[in-house]
């Protein structure tokens, strides 16, 4: 499994009209080969910052399946004009991990 990680700096203002839309664009990436899942989530203190974490089976479902598709071309139309400055993507594998037993 990857983890994509991409901070989202969102114009001040937009942030509402930015997860409607969000929400829309997600059918889009939720479609590829290859997809597990996303959050997205809001920073408590920058209320204009967003993390965006998307678990993929292997990189290139994202990096091939996903950017070179017609779904993110629909993904970059809605998304692409709320961010300031643009996001850097990154991809994680695993190294470590520890889970609570009693949740």
């Amino acid at each position: 499994m990857i983890l994509e990680v991409a901070i989202l700096e969102v114009k001040k203002g937009l942030e509402s009209r930015f997860v409607e839309d969000f929400k829309k664009a997600s059918e889009y990436i939720s479609s590829i080969d290859g997809y597990l899942n996303h959050k997205l989530k809001r920073c408590i203190e920058q209320k204009n910052k967003y993390i965006l974490l998307v678990e993929w089976e292997k990189l290139e479902d994202h990096t091939i399946g996903f950017r070179q598709s017609e779904q993110y071309a629909y993904w970059k139309g809605l998304l692409h004009h709320y961010y300031d400055p643009f996001p850097t993507v990154e991809h994680f594998e695993a190294t470590f991990e520890m889970k609570n037993d009693n949740n």
